[in-house]
């Protein structure tokens, strides 16, 4: 299968969100038109990826993150990676991390990456440990927050292991 990476543009949005409706999984017109508008401020860089020429996913990269650990070192987020189910396990992440990846390299040594600890992200944890990511050694954090020893959280999109690479190897 022929994937085609490039940035996405606001024509996208309406296909991206009846593609990921079509699929069960909600996703506002209004959050891409957000992640555009930082796009065009140059806070972000936001990418489509194409499968038979139809949306198949979307990922982002962050160039001044909210996680503090990214943030206070300088490097770069990949930030909400997301592919169409019906597209799992057919390279659309990794052509999509490929982008990123790249990307990154034009401004960073390294890149981070968060990825949920509920079971749903079981597959993008061990995708991001097959590319050469490693914990950062900071920890769980919840919504970007570090979490403290015993504190009891719900395990849900907010609780996040923050991961690094780097790209000099």
């Amino acid at each position: 299968m022929d994937v085609v990476i490039r940035r996405m543009e606001r024509k996208d949005v309406v296909d991206l969100v009846a593609g990921f409706g079509a699929e069960g999984w909600e996703r506002s017109a209004s959050g891409f038109e957000a992640y555009l508008d930082e796009q065009d401020r140059g806070e972000r860089v936001v990418l489509i990826a194409l499968a038979e020429g139809r949306p198949a996913g979307f990922g982002s990269l962050v160039w001044t993150p909210s996680y503090p650990g990214f943030r206070e070192a300088g490097i770069p987020e990949v930030h909400d990676l997301n592919v169409l189910p019906s597209r799992w396990r057919q390279g659309v992440a990794t052509h999509m991390m490929d982008e990123l990846e790249r990307l990154a390299g034009e401004r960073s040594s390294g890149v981070g990456i968060g990825v949920g600890m509920h079971p749903g992200y079981g597959p993008a944890q061990r995708l991001y440990v097959l590319r050469g990511y490693v914990p950062d050694a900071r920890g769980l954090s919840y919504d970007d927050r570090p979490v403290k020893s015993g504190e009891t959280l719900p395990v849900d999109d907010g609780l996040n292991l923050h991961l690094v690479k780097d790209l000099r190897v």
